[in-house]
């Protein structure tokens, strides 16, 4: 981020200066998340870049964030956020882990080779939808693809509203495509599994190479994603893009209705159905086998929207009661020391 500019150049927008006082219009100055680390953030204000030190009392914060500060560049508030991305924390964690908030529009960058995969673009347009973010699915390597369309075709028959572009990742004439969202104030999501081209289109929408990448691999067509912090990059020609690690393992939690936006078309047969409780399976007058046995929908489709509905309910049913128990233990601490201090005073 460049030391000095405007609120609207790093992404304020109505939404954020609506929530502020009289008193904190007047007082307090708003400074964005732009670099995240474990233990201290980056924010960038009007007039400059610096440093917070994360502390314990403070709330979990995002790269995207915007906060108020006061004039010792305290933190005083975290401010709502418009759009959010959040997932299940990877391996076995029982934890919610938020992405990036704040984002106008995210990239879902997928390669058209061998690595790619409908049901993952479905994960990833679940996790977007969820966010309130506006969605683009990017092709990358169509230098590499023969006949690219037939990409484009299967990705758009997941949604025929669903904005799909074709893309060679080190071609500037190609990246002239996003300029429709890519303008002064708007914040760009690049997601995507390791090695599609993320860090790749990144440079080139920058034109040097900020974010390191390594030559693709000959036997499967895959980069090797170095990126290993979340970030956001202000672009000479407007816009902002947040550069994310690849993300191996995308877990849903909290994100049935992400699931239910990109899965429309299924969930619209099953309001259909002869049995409200209809799994979708073999029941009778079940209108999603009835429209799969027409050719209207695909099998493998279906399979992964009961996929991810399974993994959902089972990732958020497991976090609520991690919640719960810890609610029950801070109750329990907090009246453990309450009676310590009444016997103290014996």
């Amino acid at each position: 981020m460049p030391q000095s500019t405007s609120l609207t150049g790093l992404g304020w927008q109505a939404y954020f200066q609506q929530q502020l006082t009289l008193d904190e219009w007047d007082k307090a100055i708003p400074a964005r998340i732009v670099e995240q680390y474990k233990s201290e953030i980056t924010v960038a204000t009007e007039s400059e870049v610096f440093n917070i030190a994360l502390m314990g009392t403070m709330p979990e914060m995002v790269v995207g964030d915007w906060l108020l500060l006061d004039n010792q560049q305290k933190l005083l508030r975290l401010l709502d956020r418009k759009t959010c991305f959040s997932r299940k924390a990877a391996g076995s964690k029982l934890k919610k882990q938020l992405i990036a908030a704040n984002v106008d529009t995210a990239f879902i960058v997928s390669s058209m080779n061998d690595d790619f995969n409908l049901s993952r673009i479905e994960r990833f347009l679940s996790l977007v939808n969820e966010s309130g973010t506006e969605p683009v699915v990017l092709l990358s390597k169509s230098d590499l693809s023969e006949t690219p369309e037939t990409f484009v075709k299967q990705v758009q028959k997941l949604n025929p509203f669903l904005i799909v572009e074709p893309i060679n990742c080190l071609d500037n004439e190609d990246i002239n495509k996003l300029s429709p969202w890519i303008k002064k104030g708007a914040t760009i999501a690049v997601l995507g599994s390791s090695g599609v081209g993320k860090s790749t289109l990144v440079n080139t929408l920058l034109g040097e190479d900020r974010q390191s990448t390594t030559d693709i691999r000959e036997n499967d067509d895959k980069g090797r994603h170095t990126t290993t912090r979340r970030s956001l990059i202000a672009l000479e020609k407007g816009g902002i893009i947040l550069d994310t690690p690849g993300m191996r393992e995308i877990q849903m939690v909290d994100c049935k209705e992400g699931i239910s936006t990109t899965f429309a078309d299924i969930e619209a047969y099953a309001e259909q159905c002869k049995f409200a409780d209809c799994q979708h399976m073999s029941e009778p007058g079940c209108a999603v086998q009835k429209a799969i046995t027409a050719g209207k929908l695909d099998q493998r489709r279906l399979n992964n929207y009961l996929k991810l509905l399974r993994e959902e309910a089972l990732n958020s049913s497991s976090l609520s009661e991690r919640r719960a128990n810890d609610k029950a233990l801070g109750k329990y601490y907090k009246h453990t020391l309450s009676q310590a201090h009444k016997l103290k005073g014996r």
